[in-house]
């Protein structure tokens, strides 16, 4: 029993060892992995970085108020509110800083001119009706913000101005019962934070400045662009056209639709900061921010569509190569040119223009869409067993709703560069085919350039020259 024990320490102490030992190498792989992973953060989105500057040095700057004795005096410890407004105003973006900074402080203004109010109504009640008054008061106002609250638009913009006038309000209130200095401290309340969120908005808008809109901007493009993608490859990956298909290893095009189907939240804060930016860049103010939802809604719709293609991608259902063969052609050309059209729209929507492209693609996408069509109505599936046909028509006919939904998306688009004023590119793409037809037909005609000549200097024509002009025609 003694030996079994000891035998039994040993162990112990030695697992113990080993794991002693082995600890440095444990904390430096952890380290290695956060110093990684802290890398991989910065690098994916640089903005991050300055924002945290940007944080640092506004909390820097409003924190003089505390140390710099004169600030000291004037404010007293009411400076610290100035720390605490950076600490909770300061977002990523413009629109997210400048939103709870105004809620912050017309929430400040009117909470304490109410409380301030209240508190003079509370005092004329005498020494045993105020505290009742002033209760009666911070509980009718909590109750009301409180339900105001559950609005859905009153919550998506304004829920912090509520909380902040709840808080307020009862401070102010409560405070004056044993303060008799009541307005001295809602000024100093009031002025500390409108410095903290002038120094947040200010900081926000002038270095570095990240901007809500033109996130959801781009946002809603690379949303479209995969789409296109997806649908562009789709025809060769499942028909297995091309022949190196099956030796494909880079295949992320199948998987870039996804980012669509889990954008909802983020577009609709994105839009819901945008409302509080002002004008800038191409963006002007009163942008019609209500639309990229329209058009972020009915490209998710279309995504909803795709991944049901997806999953036609992994099905176990075989097809027979007779059927295939029949709507090969058809559904390869329909998600071709629709997947063009909708990259296209995606390139022009990023750059705020409108080109003829997509809707060029779209019109080769129906003329495929109405042949596919004939083709599922048509009487050769007459033979065939109901199972064989049944994955193939189930193809097409998604794919005649993708078409119906990215006309639906172009539709949206253009509406909405008809709201804010897009840039039109007919005009360039015109003169550029133009000069290349004239190079072209230059190739064809070397002589052109006399011909052109004499046809441009009439003037200079000798007294037959309308002969020379009967000549110049039959040339």
């Amino acid at each position: 029993m003694m030996e079994s024990a000891s035998h039994e320490k040993v162990g112990l102490l030695a697992s113990w060892w080993v794991r002693l030992t082995a600890m440095p190498n444990m904390i430096a792989c952890k380290v290695s992995e956060i110093a990684k992973n802290t890398k991989k953060l910065g690098q994916d989105d640089p903005r991050r970085v300055f924002h945290s500057l940007k944080v640092g040095f506004a909390l820097t700057l409003v924190s003089l108020f505390y140390y710099y004795q004169p600030l000291y005096d004037n404010f007293g410890v009411s400076a610290m509110w100035a720390v605490m407004t950076v600490v909770v105003v300061f977002e990523f973006s413009v629109g997210a800083t400048l939103g709870k900074g105004l809620n912050r402080a017309l929430a400040t203004l009117l909470a304490g001119a109410l409380g301030i109010g209240a508190h003079h109504l509370a005092s004329l009640s005498g020494q045993i009706g105020e505290p009742i008054v002033i209760g009666f008061f911070v509980f009718l106002q909590a109750a009301t913000s409180t339900f105001i609250r559950f609005f859905p638009q009153i919550k998506a913009r304004y829920d912090y101005g509520l909380l902040i006038f709840i808080l307020t309000f009862s401070l102010i209130s409560v405070s004056g019962f044993r303060d008799d200095e009541i307005l001295e401290l809602a000024h100093k309340r009031l002025a500390t934070i409108f410095i903290g969120g002038s120094a947040c908005v200010i900081i926000s808008i002038v270095v570095c400045p990240v901007w809500a809109g033109e996130d959801l901007h781009n946002l809603i493009a690379a949303n479209i662009e995969n789409l296109g993608s997806f649908l562009e490859g789709f025809g060769d990956e499942y028909f297995k056209t091309l022949e190196d298909a099956e030796s494909k290893d880079d295949k992320a095009f199948l998987q870039a639709y996804k980012s669509a189907l889990n954008s909802k939240s983020s577009e609709e804060s994105l839009a819901n900061f945008a409302r509080w930016e002002p004008g800038h860049g191409r963006f002007h103010f009163c942008h019609p921010w209500k639309q990229y939802l329209k058009v972020a809604t009915l490209t998710r719709q279309c995504a909803y569509r795709i991944e049901a293609l997806h999953s036609r991608l992994t099905a176990d259902n075989k097809v027979s190569p007779e059927i295939l063969n029949i709507i090969q052609e058809s559904c390869t050309k329909l998600s071709l040119e629709t997947g063009k059209a909708l990259k296209e729209l995606a390139a022009a929507f990023k750059e705020m223009t409108k080109s003829p492209s997509p809707e060029t693609h779209m019109a080769k996408a129906k003329a495929a869409a109405k042949s596919l069509r004939s083709l599922l109505k048509s009487g050769l599936w007459e033979d065939t067993e109901l199972l064989e046909v049944m994955p193939a028509a189930t193809v097409g006919s998604l794919l005649l709703d993708v078409v119906n939904c990215s006309e639906k998306i172009i539709e949206s688009v253009n509406e909405l560069a008809f709201l804010a004023n897009f840039k039109t590119v007919e005009a360039t793409v015109s003169q550029e085919k133009s000069q290349l037809g004239k190079l072209d037909t230059k190739e064809k005609n070397p002589n052109m350039d006399v011909v052109v000549t004499i046809a441009e200097a009439p003037s200079v024509l000798p007294e037959n020259g309308k002969k020379v002009g009967s000549q110049q025609m039959e040339v």
